[in-house]
């Protein structure tokens, strides 16, 4: 069974409210039939009631049950704006402002989830990710523990033999470009725990670089070392090492010989890249070379599960990023 479809089993075990802010797409009205039919979340369509209703009927998607939230009409719009309002008022924003930004059906819908309203939030099919990330940012905030959002993608490769019988997670390929070696090892902590509680997987994490156990110098290696040190001391259980080449990471052989006696090299599972870059051209090498189903970007780091969709997603995509938020709003 692949991944999306383990996270569609997952989320019908215990159902999470999940709040869509593109309430009238039509992708995303479309796939609330799937998920409600599916029994995958209980969504809160969030937008213009009578134009999602209309867009409703024209894509054949029936709402009963569905709850629909217009945000200047809601009984907590007013508890919502002057929430905000207290949040952002050392950076200038007036009950005014608040109001207007709150009016926003993506700003509404992170803050159902700040104030616990709804258990996640999935956007993007016509929002940037800075539309998505900026409100998290603002009003989730970062969960305990963890200094940065990131994010990863879960790996599918077939017919390999390295990894979790070919699976595994990329991080971080979509969000920070020039992490630092704190961010690194935030993004390593983070990572490690969602290949837990999302994958099922027992995860060993490769810090990766041009350089195995000092077999070169330079500062960005430094930063990979630093980061592994800064990774243990998060997490001193964690089952984590670096620096590390690909092959080093991978392949035992390769790993016997360049990090004798290490417990992740020749073994890895979780592969966090030195910046975004060597992340994004990675995950898309193997996707495209490998023929590996590529599941993401899926967030990480906020205090409760916020997703991206791709604005090229198809109402699948929505349905899957719907199914594993509701997984991660389980483990929180």
């Amino acid at each position: 069974m692949k991944f999306v479809e383990k996270a569609r089993e997952l989320a019908k075990k215990n159902v999470k409210r999940i709040a869509l802010p593109e309430g009238s797409e039509e992708r995303t009205l479309k796939a609330v039939a799937i998920i409600v039919k599916e029994k995958v979340a209980d969504v809160t369509l969030i937008g213009n009631e009578a134009e999602i209703r209309a867009n409703a009927a024209k894509v054949g998607t029936d709402l009963s049950g569905v709850k629909i939230i217009e945000p200047a009409k809601s009984p907590k719009f007013k508890e919502y704006a002057n929430a905000f309002y207290e949040l952002r008022k050392a950076k200038g924003v007036t009950p005014e402002k608040a109001e207007a930004t709150v009016s926003d059906p993506v700003y509404f819908g992170t803050m159902m989830v700040k104030a616990g309203d709804v258990d996640g939030m999935v956007s993007g099919a016509i929002h940037s990710t800075g539309d998505l990330l900026r409100p998290g940012l603002q009003v989730i905030k970062t969960a305990p523990g963890i200094k940065s959002v990131s994010s990863f993608f879960v790996m599918e490769v077939p017919n390999c033999k390295y990894g979790d019988n070919g699976m595994f997670l990329f991080a971080d390929c979509a969000v920070t470009p020039l992490p630092t070696a704190e961010d690194l090892a935030n993004i390593a902590v983070a990572t490690a725990k969602n290949a837990k509680n999302l994958c099922g997987m027992d995860p060993k994490v490769a810090m990766l670089s041009f350089s195995t156990k000092g077999s070169a110098k330079h500062d960005n290696v430094t930063k990979v070392v630093e980061a592994t040190k800064l990774a243990h001391e998060m997490d001193p259980n964690l089952a984590l090492d670096g620096e590390l080449q690909l092959d080093a990471a991978l392949v035992e052989t390769v790993a016997n010989l360049k990090a004798p006696g290490s417990k992740v090299a020749g073994h890895a599972n979780v592969l966090i890249f030195p910046d975004l870059q060597a992340a994004n051209i990675g995950y898309k090498l193997v996707q495209r070379l490998a023929g590996a189903d590529a599941t993401g970007p899926i967030c990480q780091g906020f205090a409760r599960p916020i997703n991206d969709l791709s604005r090229g997603c198809n109402v699948e995509d929505i349905v899957n990023v719907v199914a594993i938020t509701a997984v991660q709003a389980q483990n929180i």
